[in-house]
């Protein structure tokens, strides 16, 4: 098992646990090198990082960006990089600005399913009121029961062509491997898996990543199958892409994988933390 986790959230986005707790259990799961990646935000990086450094664990810096590429919404980790950068803070002010909007559209979709009062019951669930997302509204839904648990609320509501998915437009894919990389840090394609590409797409995707600046790609993350860490194997040494691994952990009961449980990378691949 891979002592590294390099994709986590904390309440400072739309986790379960806090930035001391999500690390605390980190670090009880046997990890060694953790990496706090809440969307859009880095405002849970100081108590990560001092929590990691009590108990004698490398804390890396990092974050995981919402991005529009073509018409897919695709999720870029950085890692490894200055947290005070301009540009990098910047940009995320300006996503966060976004995701009010969204938020209140979200909302306004529910409603019209029969989800009373959604808005409202998603935000007693959001702790940083400027990350509300869509598993604070699958966690009000639990609540109401309408759902048995959050996997089935983004079943039947909060995906493509379901009540309560909207679309909108996030940063460039441009832009948030421009933000990591100014700031000194990679920047990684986040769980490649998830998303609904064919094989074209997939290669398009990573040969304009790569020329972007692109360091590396998610080849063990808590949603990909065992064929899918060889696929994405293959796709990491065919672009010359480093490889990355995290739990994508959001909290007990809601993730694919717990943080510890990861297994080792493929054989062949170069690591993304070597360096850090």
């Amino acid at each position: 098992m891979l002592d590294v986790d390099l994709h986590c959230h904390s309440t400072h986005s739309d986790g379960l646990l806090t930035p001391v707790e999500v690390v605390t259990r980190a670090f009880e799961q046997g990890v060694r090198m953790f990496a706090l990646t809440d969307h859009d935000d880095l405002s849970g990086l100081p108590q990560a990082r001092a929590t990691a450094e009590a108990h004698g664990l490398q804390f890396i810096n990092g974050v995981e960006i919402s991005v529009s590429w073509h018409d897919e919404t695709l999720h870029i980790v950085g890692l490894n990089f200055d947290p005070e950068h301009a540009d990098i803070a910047g940009g995320l002010r300006d996503v966060r600005a976004g995701r009010h909007e969204r938020a209140e559209r979200i909302a306004a979709d529910l409603e019209r399913a029969g989800v009373a009062g959604a808005l409202a019951g998603a935000k007693r669930y959001a702790r940083n009121p400027d990350l509300l997302s869509r598993p604070h509204f699958a966690r009000y839904m639990v609540e109401l029961g309408l759902v048995k648990d959050t996997q089935t609320a983004f079943k039947r509501y909060l995906t493509p062509g379901k009540p309560g998915y909207v679309e909108h437009v996030w940063a460039t894919l441009a832009q948030a491997v421009q933000w990591i990389s100014v700031a000194g840090g990679a920047a990684v394609i986040a769980h490649p898996g998830r998303y609904k590409l064919n094989n074209r797409q997939n290669e398009s995707l990573l040969g304009e990543f790569r020329d972007l600046g692109g360091t590396g790609v998610e080849v063990v993350t808590g949603s990909h199958t065992a064929d899918q860490y060889e696929t994405w194997a293959r796709y990491a040494q065919r672009y010359g892409l480093k490889a990355s691994a995290g739990s994508d952990f959001h909290g007990p009961g809601e993730s694919y994988l717990d943080m510890g449980k990861l297994p080792d990378l493929p054989y062949g691949l170069v690591p993304v933390w070597e360096g850090f």
